[in-house]
Formats: C-alpha cells, sequence, structure tokens
C-alpha cells in the first residue's frame, strides 16, 4: 500500500467576493491531503449552494488511507457523482434553484502522485522547474472551438462566450462526464487550484510571477487573490496553494472558504467523515434572481448550432461595422459639398505671382486641394500699387461676390504711385 504522506504536503485557501458581485459563490476546501475549489452558478443564492454542496460532499473523502492513486481517483470520481445527486436532491425540494450547478477541481495525495478529477472551467496548475504548467483542460465553448481549429487561444479569451460551459455538476446531467488523472509530483511541486475569477483576469505569467515571489503557501494563495483584485476582476476568486515537501511551507490545518464555509462545521479532528447536510443557506428563505445563462449541454447538436449563431453574429457585426462607415463616408461627403458649395459662394482679391487676380473660393488648402482658383485676371501689376495697397492684396481681401472684387481692384489699381 502506497504510503501517505501528510506533514509534507502544505495547503492554504483564500477567496473573495470580487470587485463587482455581492455574495461569494465559490467554495474551496484545503485538507490534508485534499484540496478542492468549485465555482457555483445558477442565481443569486443557487451557486452558493451547489458549491458548497459539492466541497463538503468531496470533503469527506480527506483522511482515507488510499491503497493506491487509481483507488484515490475512483474515490473523488465517486464524490463528485454523488455531489450531483444531491444537488440535484436539492432542486427536487427548492425549486427556486433550478438550474443551479457548479464546477469542481480537485486533488488528493497519495505518496508520490496526485489523484485529480475536475469539471468545468475551474483549473489546477502545477509550477515545476520555473514553468507553470495548466492540468486540466477548461469544459467551455470556446475551448471546444480553439481544439477543432475554428479559433486561436487569443481570439478565445476575449470570445463574447468564454464563460458558457459544456459540462458542470447540476440538476441537468444525471451522470456528468469528469477528467480524472494521476500525475507524478516532486519535493519542491507548487500546485493551484483556482476559479475562474482568478484564471480569467490575471495572465498565467503574472500568476507565475506571484508564485515565485511567495515563500509559504499562504504568501501565494493571499498573493493570487490580491492581483485578481487589482486587475479589477468583478468576478468571485478562490486560490488554493498546495506545496510538496517545500522548505518552509507548514501545514496550516483544514480549511473551508467561501460559501461552503458559511454554516458549516467540520469535525477538525477527523476531517470530511460529517456527513453532509444542506448549508444553512437553506433554512432561510431563497433569494431569488435570473440564473446566469452560463451552462450548456455538450452535445455536437448544441454546439454545431451555436458555432452556427456565432458566425451569424460575426457576420452581423461585420455588416453593422459596412453600416456605420457607409453612414460616416455619406456624412463626411455631404459635409464636405455644402462646405465647398459655401467656399465657391466667396470671393478675394490677391496676386497671381506679379499681377492682381480675383480668386473665388476662400484662402487655403485641405492637404493637396486648394479651396480657391483664379477666375478673372486684372491688367494691375504690383508695381502699379502703393506698399499700403499691395500688402493688403498679398493677404487677401475678400469680396461678398465678383462685383465688390471688381471695385477692390479698381480703387487698389488707382492708389497706385505709377
Amino acid at each position: 500500500m502506497a504510503e501517505r504522506v501528510r506533514t509534507a504536503t502544505a495547503g492554504a485557501a483564500e477567496s473573495h467576493v470580487g470587485r463587482v458581485r455581492s455574495n461569494n459563490q465559490d467554495s474551496g476546501y484545503a485538507g490534508t491531503a485534499l484540496f478542492v475549489v468549485a465555482d457555483g452558478m445558477g442565481g443569486h443564492a443557487g451557486g452558493d449552494v451547489a458549491s458548497s454542496i459539492a466541497v463538503r460532499r468531496i470533503a469527506e473523502t480527506d483522511g482515507i488511507d488510499f491503497a493506491d492513486p487509481q483507488e484515490a481517483e475512483f474515490a473523488l470520481q465517486a464524490a463528485m457523482i454523488a455531489a450531483n445527486r444531491e444537488i440535484g436532491r436539492a432542486v427536487a425540494e427548492h425549486s427556486e434553484l433550478t438550474g443551479m450547478g457548479t464546477t469542481v477541481s480537485a486533488m488528493v495525495r497519495v505518496g508520490d502522485v496526485v489523484a485529480t478529477a475536475h469539471i468545468g472551467d475551474s483549473r489546477i496548475y502545477l509550477q515545476r522547474g520555473g514553468e507553470l504548467s495548466q492540468i486540466t483542460n477548461d469544459h467551455t465553448f470556446v475551448q471546444r472551438l480553439v481544439e477543432t481549429g475554428r479559433i486561436t487561444p487569443e481570439e478565445a479569451a476575449v470570445h463574447p462566450r468564454r464563460s458558457v460551459l459544456m459540462r458542470v455538476l447540476g440538476d441537468i446531467d444525471q451522470s456528468p462526464e469528469i477528467d480524472t488523472s494521476v500525475i507524478a509530483t516532486l519535493p519542491g511541486d507548487r500546485w493551484v487550484l483556482c476559479s475562474d475569477g482568478l484564471s480569467s483576469y490575471v495572465p498565467e505569467e503574472e500568476i507565475h510571477a506571484v508564485l515565485d515571489a511567495a515563500a509559504t503557501a499562504q504568501d501565494a494563495s493571499a498573493g493570487l487573490v490580491a492581483a485578481a483584485l487589482e486587475h479589477g476582476a468583478p468576478d468571485n476568486v478562490t486560490a488554493i496553494v498546495v506545496d510538496i515537501d517545500r522548505p518552509g511551507s507548514a501545514p496550516q490545518g483544514v480549511r473551508l472558504v467561501g460559501a461552503a464555509a458559511a454554516g458549516l462545521e467540520l469535525d477538525e479532528a477527523v476531517p470530511g467523515r460529517q456527513h453532509a447536510r444542506l448549508p444553512a443557506l437553506l433554512l432561510h428563505p431563497i433569494r431569488t434572481a435570473t440564473p446566469e445563462a452560463r451552462f450548456q449541454p455538450d452535445s455536437e447538436d448544441y454546439l454545431d448550432a451555436l458555432i452556427r449563431e456565432d458566425r451569424r453574429r460575426v457576420w452581423r457585426r461585420r455588416v453593422v461595422w459596412l453600416a456605420v462607415i457607409a453612414l460616416l463616408v455619406a456624412a463626411v461627403s455631404v459635409a464636405a459639398g455644402i462646405g465647398y458649395r459655401y467656399t465657391q459662394g466667396q470671393y478675394y482679391v490677391g496676386f497671381d505671382g506679379d499681377r492682381v487676380a480675383i480668386y473665388q473660393g476662400v484662402q487655403g488648402t485641405i492637404g493637396p486641394i486648394r479651396l480657391s482658383h483664379v477666375v478673372q485676371d486684372t491688367e494691375v501689376q504690383r508695381s502699379d500699387l502703393s506698399p499700403f495697397s499691395a500688402g493688403q492684396i498679398a493677404d487677401g481681401i475678400p469680396a461678398a461676390t465678383l462685383e465688390d472684387a471688381e471695385r477692390t481692384v479698381a480703387n487698389a489699381g488707382g492708389t497706385g504711385g505709377g
């Protein structure tokens, strides 16, 4: 039987409601060998309940001496399926919670390996040897588009449907598909479990930098949440950091954060052995709200429909932009036409070389375009004018009509010194 290592596994958890939300729908558990993060969805109260049920049910597997990593892997998967059933029962008893669900990412250490179980878009990262790697795969609409080559990862990061989930625990699917794995872990490894309130707002390079700078798991989890808040994260954010045989990091004891911490009592002497019960939230009137449209079933028909809708959205956006551009061009053209007609109703007297001329339009240019042209040359030369008149004409003497311009020329010519 694999030896269970406890004292060398140091975990810490932090959670924050975020900059915009009024309640925390995330839940987290940092235990002796088990670590779980869940991100609830489904209205003001539903997400709280779903994530809390999931974390507390999965927490029951902490403290079990697994015979091998495969047994731990199966136990996590079974606990998540059981949590899915409990969420379904909660909905059956409280119809106001219909449509609630939660993502879950969990890991448990068994000797020199970890077993993981995952569904949704919460994530597990591994920092090892100066590199940060994403271990889990997001079960989202845009990730499917990336995997099928329809969009790039950079486009996925700003896609309007990046929050649409294809798989969650909830009351919709009685047998949800859960990803599991067994991964070797080494002394000095630092694992991170987080909700998308961190991964959606803090670049991986910054996550890596925060982990590098933190001496302990507690410092690291607090630093990650602080980084998300500095980026203005509107969503709930939860980060759990787990150090493997890492100097300076000591176990912090069992810790619950987020929605799971409200109204829940765990027997710390035997963590996780208490049977799950509905949180205190369900003992009070439910605050109903319109559920967030974040989950859609993981089916090829639905995926194809979303892709078609996405293409229509792109096409509509292009049509709108073309229409806006056409309107702007038309407006500029109309304004230019009105402005040109106005200029052509103006006249001024100026020099055409050394000869006095009458110009139609206004002085000046727009780029290479002159706003006036000569309509009448005269016989009056610059040398025929007094210095004062020559200076005025050089600056341009405006005239309301062609006749006014002709009188200006006659007057100027009569003041010459010839």
